[in-house]
């Protein structure tokens, strides 16, 4: 005979396999039109006859909501490197193990298996629409079933709609998507028509994970590739090379943006101009001799200054800006030099921007950084500086400031490594509120490669890059089978986020951004920081209550 336990549990939440989750305290779900909902359904089931008895059961959903309502199964993934060995107390475990983290399809005609004597759980979602749904409190019924119809449990809990609109995202935020990783992964030529249908497919989650930029490989980018590697050659601009010059072909580079524009990508990131970590060395660019032959212009053994790469930049540079303009996305695209320079390599790092400075004088230039010596000698316009070093940024009033973190960023601060508790991952949003930044940077969206991509990974099997980043830190989505992204807990709390920061937004063009500055002190208790902030999942529900009441306060309503 089978018995179950279910259990309505928070979004914040991580069921793990051998622990009872802490149920959830509230039975409405309240958002604006535009957000979406979340919670979990935790199962777990108990028999007596070495697993004979029958262990599936089914779910029906009820509710006038029901077309915005899916419902998908939290996977576990293998953790082998949770975290490093620096490590603070915020982490649900350091031990490697299975965690939850994707987020696999289901549908309501399928049963669900549970597991003696092991937890699980069904993530829902309710999407509240763009402003097609009337405020209000909206049932949701749960009907829980066994294989014979038999009713195990029922549910009823409320969406509510709040009075209000939500401003549209104005922090620029970018994950960064490896287009080289889906043709690995999914085994199809690059750029084959396969290859597109699945880079719209992933591109379509980046937006609802909330990115607004793009990647973009103009050439393939040089970024966590071993020094004389490779990664599979992915570069969006066609190059001919016959009788010493070079002209340029951008058809796919137009298709890229076309397919960014379809989706809501307003802007690009064009990828790096010279290698990572120093700027010694060209990016890989491939060219098509008059003969039809691909010949390799540069690579790890072309000096990033001074040769013939210099040259090539030149001519380059220039044809490109024009294509963008043509494009009208010229103003919305952010170039980089080189990827997280430091102290040692500060002179190449320099050169490498001196050489391009005057080519590059009327762009946005942005790089990932944590020294502020670099920037205050003039090397980097816009700072995308790790969250562990962002204050001497802000303390100088540092203009266009951005924030990302990485595997480094192990220790008090924000991040989103699969063995960390989800607040730590929501927590970002109303950070990058208060401290104002200009844009978010993760490295990120789908690496699916080992550390410097020696060769590629099974996402399922391997979430570390191979023992080398706490599991999770290489991507937030998993590849689904027929070529979609299939999204994972931490890229939807991500979302909410984002999500945190419009409704701040919103309560400041009513209140004023010193009184919502307030309200989240009060609420937290504390004066927030990148490293001091509340840990417990409450904190948001909390905060969300303050500005609902806040605002009613301030309509009188």
């Amino acid at each position: 005979m089978t018995t179950y336990q279910f259990a309505l549990v928070d979004a914040l939440e991580k069921v793990l396999p051998n622990q009872e989750p802490e149920k959830m305290d509230h039975s409405v779900l309240k958002g604006y039109a535009g957000e979406r909902l979340s919670f979990q359904l935790a199962y777990s089931c108990q028999n007596d006859d070495r697993g004979h008895s029958g262990r599936h059961f089914r779910i029906e959903v009820i509710s006038d909501l029901k077309a915005q309502i899916q419902l998908r199964k939290v996977g576990l993934v293998p953790c082998a490197y949770p975290c490093h060995g620096v490590a603070d107390e915020n982490y649900l475990s350091r031990e490697a193990g299975l965690y939850p983290d994707v987020l696999l399809p289901f549908s309501e005609e399928e049963e669900i298996q549970a597991v003696p004597g092991q937890w699980r759980s069904l993530w829902v979602d309710i999407d509240l629409g763009e402003g097609n749904r009337q405020p209000g409190k909206y049932p949701i019924q749960l009907i829980l079933s066994d294989a014979l119809g038999n009713r195990l449990q029922e549910y009823t809990l409320f969406a509510e709609v709040l009075e209000g609109n939500l401003p549209e995202q104005t922090l620029l935020h970018t994950e960064w998507f490896h287009a080289d990783c889906l043709a690995d992964y999914y085994r199809v030529p690059v750029f084959s028509e396969e290859h597109w249908r699945i880079i719209e497919n992933f591109m379509k989650t980046a937006v609802r994970c909330g990115v607004n930029m793009l990647l973009t490989p103009i050439f393939t980018p040089p970024l966590d590739t071993a020094k004389g590697g490779e990664r599979t050659t992915i570069q969006l601009v066609d190059i001919l090379y016959q009788d010493g010059k070079y002209s340029f072909k951008f058809e796919k580079l137009h298709r890229w943006i076309s397919l960014c524009r379809k989706h809501g990508i307003q802007y690009l990131e064009i990828s790096h101009l010279f290698s990572q970590w120093g700027a010694v060395a060209a990016p890989k660019v491939m060219a098509q001799t008059e003969e039809g032959r691909e010949c390799k212009l540069f690579s790890w053994d072309s000096p990033a200054v001074g040769g013939e790469y210099t040259e090539f930049l030149k001519i380059f540079l220039p044809e490109l800006k024009a294509f963008l303009k043509e494009e009208n996305i010229l103003g919305n695209s952010y170039f980089h030099i080189s990827d997280e320079p430091n102290e040692d390599n500060m002179d190449s790092f320099g050169a490498a921007v001196e050489s391009v400075r005057a080519l590059l004088a009327d762009c946005k230039v942005m790089d990932a950084l944590s020294s502020f010596e670099i920037y205050r000698r003039g090397y980097v316009q816009r700072p995308v500086v790790a969250v562990n070093h962002i204050e001497p940024f802000v303390e100088a009033g540092v203009k266009n400031l951005w924030a990302y973190y990485c595997t480094g960023q192990a220790v008090d601060v924000p991040n989103r490594f699969i063995v960390m508790p989800s607040a730590r991952n929501r927590i970002l949003g109303v950070l990058c509120y208060i401290y104002q930044v200009e844009g978010f940077l993760h490295w990120g969206f789908n690496f699916y490669n080992s550390e410097k991509s020696i060769e590629h990974i099974d996402p399922y099997a391997v979430t570390d890059a191979g023992e080398a980043f706490p599991s999770g830190d290489p991507f937030i989505v998993y590849p689904g089978k027929d070529g979609t992204a299939y999204e994972s807990m931490r890229s939807v709390v991500l979302e909410e986020a984002l999500s945190d920061i419009r409704v701040l937004k919103m309560a400041e063009q009513s209140l004023g951004r010193d009184r919502v500055l307030k309200g989240i002190e009060e609420t937290a208790g504390m004066k927030l920081s990148f490293a001091n902030y509340p840990k417990d999942k409450s904190f948001f529900t909390a905060l969300r209550e303050w500005v609902d009441k806040s605002l009613q306060e301030d309509t009188g309503c």
